[in-house]
């Protein structure tokens, strides 16, 4: 049985009052002001996971806003993992971007080693430099890293950015929104990559073209296919709930994605 998590990029939203008309880089700098702090940090990360268990998850991926590999402390890192343990979440992920330079990455990695996580769901540039050395740095501190399906368009797109053998390292992170938006078949794009699979973020989308995401069921991503799909090729990996709608809280619409998924999955 897949783990079922809960992506906290899900709240990119929430410190610019659910109101993304100035972007998205915006929303992810005001979060970041929000959970800097060390006084405040604990007790305000202990109001997400108070939510995230409400809603009925048992994981989450941890989205790099709320706790960026450029200002986490070690309090911050002991902080993340009180809480987790407290509210019963496994932090199976750690989601955003790992920095341009090596340097840069082998930090990304220290903190989702010390969050508990095992896998980057996101990207670096740091392997255009020394791949190798990302490599090293991930069997190091024993994670893998998944490429996410953007801006790469096609399967075929990713299998080429995660290049040839990494010791099982190096995987793809999909996001099954990013495909509905670029117009490419979610699921035969899962089946297509399905070996190099090493996180699963299920989203929706209303239209190829354009990213705006919505609850599941509601727009062109064939999600029930998808877990078909996942489910006949093994995959065990976490499935994670993404829905970062630019106007409104998208709590309501997650809780009822998770119902419909575990039906999907004879849950």
């Amino acid at each position: 049985m897949n783990i079922l998590a809960f992506v906290t990029a899900n709240y990119v939203a929430r410190q610019v009052g659910y109101d993304m008309s100035t972007g998205w880089g915006r929303a992810d700098e005001a979060t970041q002001a929000h959970f800097r702090p060390i006084e405040t940090f604990e007790a305000r990360l202990a109001e997400l996971f108070v939510e995230i268990r409400g809603l009925g998850f048992d994981a989450v991926d941890l989205w790099t806003a709320h706790l960026h590999w450029q200002w986490a402390t070690s309090e911050h890192l002991a902080a993340a993992r009180r809480q987790a343990q407290t509210h019963g979440l496994t932090i199976t992920g750690y989601a955003g971007g790992f920095g341009d330079t090596l340097a840069e990455f082998e930090v990304a990695c220290r903190t989702a080693a010390g969050l508990g996580a095992r896998v980057l769901a996101g990207g670096t540039t740091a392997d255009r430099v020394d791949r190798a050395a990302v490599i090293a740095a991930l069997k190091r501190h024993d994670l893998y890293l998944g490429f996410e399906n953007h801006p790469e368009k096609t399967p075929a797109d990713l299998l080429a950015r995660i290049g040839g053998e990494s010791e099982g390292r190096l995987g793809a992170a999909v996001d099954t929104g990013w495909w509905g938006t670029q117009g490419n078949d979610a699921a035969a794009a899962l089946r297509a990559l399905g070996p190099q699979l090493v996180a699963v973020h299920l989203k929706d989308v209303r239209a190829a073209g354009a990213h705006h995401t919505c609850r599941f069921g509601d727009g062109v991503v064939p999600l029930r296919a998808c877990v078909a799909v996942l489910r006949e090729i093994g995959y065990t990996g976490p499935l994670t709930v993404e829905h970062e709608p630019e106007q409104g809280d998208p709590l309501p619409d997650v809780a009822a994605s998770l119902a419909l998924l575990k039906t999907w999955l004879g849950a």
